[in-house]
């Protein structure tokens, strides 16, 4: 009997031993061997947590000889929240096993539990009713909640595990709503004297939330706008980094999501570093298309090389899965990642022109745009979305085709059909436009250079007047950029060019370091010494123009073998900051080319030729048609007596040095060339 009761006190010391006096602690015989965190009204069947003591397991616990318990601390206290730890006990805490053969064994043992943990007959009940409330989740809260501040009242009122649900009904209600509304909102939930509560409490609960909760919670809060460099967010990041192995296919998803909507900092640097790692192991085992888009989106511009090239490899292996929604977004998925993979995107191309009819213009204008980032020219797809917007023009807003055409401008992609149809719903409806349209219309004219025959001089004059009206409140910097695109249309309005004439307003836009306004200037000055008879004097100075001349060796050389050296002169330099790479004199009937060394007797007795060496950037996509700048310097250059031969560096990088002579040989003693250089290359669409 003293053997027994020996051993009884042995294991209450060993109790008391093992857990810090300021815990209470519950011991069940048929208890789980996990802890628990008892709130208010916690129900352990919460369908968002079924599983929630295997994410427990490897963050929060210790074993000691099957005996599982919480780290104590003072920081895993929370405000309302009771914590109680469940031990269950597989095997004795003493060499000595209990006896149960004696007729007093059961009593023994239930003297034990009342004697060390003063445990009434009614703790049953109290603990059944205290740890099953009503099971609350996010979609439950979203559809009985109309605003985020209702969200933050249900909490207040009784708090339920785990506070992810909370963030994640308010970003659900914050969806539904339009831009003012959830910007009140917003203001509101963080004035709520709740939303504090729930922050701290959603920190205490991040180690021991279920990883995908974690992650949907913190997404959430970032849609929200809630600040980065918060506690709460910062907290939470390095909680996410610190579990990314316990990271899954739709984990990935959602981490993606949140990198992608985040700024960068050295949290997020971390853990976008820590997800490269991670594609780079599982990119093989990603099984959804949506998962794979999400995570090429994610790891961004400064990825290596190498996981770019597997992910790409990954998607063109599952090309066969990929829908029309997955061919629309992977343009801008390669876009993020700055990764162009021609060989994907013309299969994607195809895709989306087979189902254009069912794609939104948004979708098309985000496509368009990922082209012009990535640098993929697909004549296919820019004339497919041209021809379906031209087709079908009367359903969209303005805004919406100027800023495709816009796009295609970026491009230099001009397609006659969309633009003649465009220019006629100017012509009919100018009314319809403000001032920065008129801008922009103006910019993407002029730049690709798109006449159409007889209504151009209407279409020119109707965005005279409607700019007109604008004057008084319009910028000299829009002023200039509107008569510069005039100018390359070879169009002066009067009305809009004396106003930039005046000495303030020249002041005010040579702005130094800003070469930009000053090529406009220098626009606007030849255009009013050559193509005009301008009465009033130009009298300002501009700066003078940066030399940024293209050296072609292949020419020169080709030039030098069929000439002779002395028969040509290269990198003119003539007036009105016009340049020309190579010059050449010839007799006026063009049968012989003359010495610079001989004295001219009268410009009337030769034929100055100018052969300019053209990028392919001079030209529209399809390198066919000259863009403004270009046909406007051809415009001027005929003025000053010029015939001029281009040379497409594109071609001649391509020829052999045998063939660039034939071509410049051909170019120069043709009668057929001197005579289609009279054409206007202005007039042609």
């Amino acid at each position: 009997m003293n053997n027994r009761a020996g051993a009884i006190f042995w294991n209450l010391r060993q109790f008391s031993i093992l857990v810090p006096p300021s815990r209470t602690i519950r011991l069940y015989p048929l208890g789980f061997s996990r802890p628990k965190v008892v709130y208010s009204n916690w129900n352990p069947r919460n369908l968002l947590l079924s599983d929630f003591g295997n994410g427990v397991q490897s963050s929060a616990r210790h074993l000691f000889q099957d005996a599982l318990i919480f780290k104590s601390g003072g920081n895993f206290q929370t405000k309302g929240i009771g914590t109680e730890t469940v031990l269950t006990v597989n095997r004795p805490l003493c060499p000595r096993r209990l006896s149960f053969d004696s007729k007093h064994s059961l009593d023994s043992d239930n003297a034990l539990k009342k004697a060390a943990f003063h445990h009434k007959a009614s703790s049953e009940d109290v603990l059944t009713k205290e740890t099953k409330p009503t099971p609350v989740n996010n979609k439950k809260l979203s559809e009985e909640c109309s605003s985020l501040s209702d969200v933050l009242d249900k909490f207040s009122e009784q708090p339920t595990f785990p506070s992810s649900n909370y963030f994640s009904a308010m970003w659900i209600i914050a969806k539904r709503m339009s831009d003012d509304q959830k910007r009140v909102e917003k203001q509101l939930m963080f004035n709520h004297p709740a939303f504090n509560q729930l922050c701290e409490q959603m920190m205490r609960e991040s180690k021991i939330l279920h990883y995908d909760h974690l992650l949907f919670s913190l997404h959430a809060m970032v849609k929200l706008g809630i600040p980065q460099n918060t506690l709460l967010i910062q907290t939470l990041l390095r909680v996410v980094q610190e579990r990314i192995n316990e990271c899954d296919e739709k984990c990935l998803s959602v981490l993606s999501a949140i990198l992608e909507a985040m700024e960068p900092c050295k949290n997020v640097d971390v853990l976008r570093a820590g997800l490269w790692i991670l594609a780079d192991q599982r990119v093989w085992k990603i099984e959804r298309v949506f998962t794979l888009q999400a995570l090429i989106r994610c790891v961004g511009k400064d990825a290596p090389i190498a996981l770019k090239r597997k992910l790409e490899m990954k998607a063109l292996r599952e090309l066969d899965k990929f829908s029309d929604l997955n061919s629309q977004h992977m343009f801008e998925a390669l876009a993020a990642m700055n990764h162009r993979s021609v060989v994907l995107l013309d299969e994607c191309s195809k895709m989306v022109l087979g189902n254009i009819h069912g794609c939104p213009l948004k979708v098309l204008i985000n496509i368009l745009q990922s082209c012009r980032d990535l640098r993929y020219h697909n004549l296919d797809l820019f004339k497919g979305i041209a021809d379906y917007v031209a087709t079908t023009i009367d359903i969209w807003k303005l805004k919406q085709v100027i800023f495709l055409l816009i796009l295609f401008e970026n491009l230099g992609f001009r397609h006659t059909d969309l633009m003649d149809v465009f220019m006629k719903k100017v012509i009919a409806d100018p009314a319809s436009l403000n001032m920065k349209s008129i801008i922009c219309i103006l910019h993407v004219y002029s730049s690709l250079n798109h006449f159409y025959k007889c209504q151009t001089s209407e279409f020119q004059e109707v965005m005279v007047n409607s700019l007109t009206g604008y004057l008084h409140n319009i910028s000299s910097e829009n002023l200039l950029n509107a008569v510069c695109s005039f100018c390359l249309m070879n169009h002066f309005p009067m009305a809009l060019i004396n106003p930039l004439l005046q000495k303030d307003v020249i002041k005010e836009l040579l702005i130094p370091g800003d070469e930009s306004n000053a090529h406009k200037l220098r626009i606007l000055a030849a255009c009013l010494k050559l193509d005009i008879p301008c009465q009033k004097a130009i009298d300002f100075d501009l700066p003078p123009r940066s030399s940024t001349t293209y050296q072609n060796v292949k020419v020169a050389d080709a030039l030098s073998s069929l000439l002779g050296q002395g028969y040509f002169s290269k990198d003119i330099q003539l007036p009105h900051n016009y340049h020309i790479d190579f010059e050449v004199r010839m007799d006026i009937n063009r049968s012989q080319v003359l010495p610079f060394s001989d004295a001219v007797t009268s410009a009337a007795d030769i034929q100055r030729v100018a052969v300019l060496c053209v990028p392919r950037s001079a030209y529209c996509l399809d390198l066919a048609h000259p863009r403004g700048f270009l046909a406007m310097k051809l415009r001027h250059l005929k003025i000053m007596g010029f015939h001029v031969i281009l040379v497409y560096n594109w071609e001649v990088e391509r020829l052999e040095k045998k063939d660039v002579i034939t071509f410049l040989k051909t170019k120069l003693y043709s009668t057929e060339a001197f005579l289609t250089a009279d054409v206007n290359l202005q007039s042609t669409c």
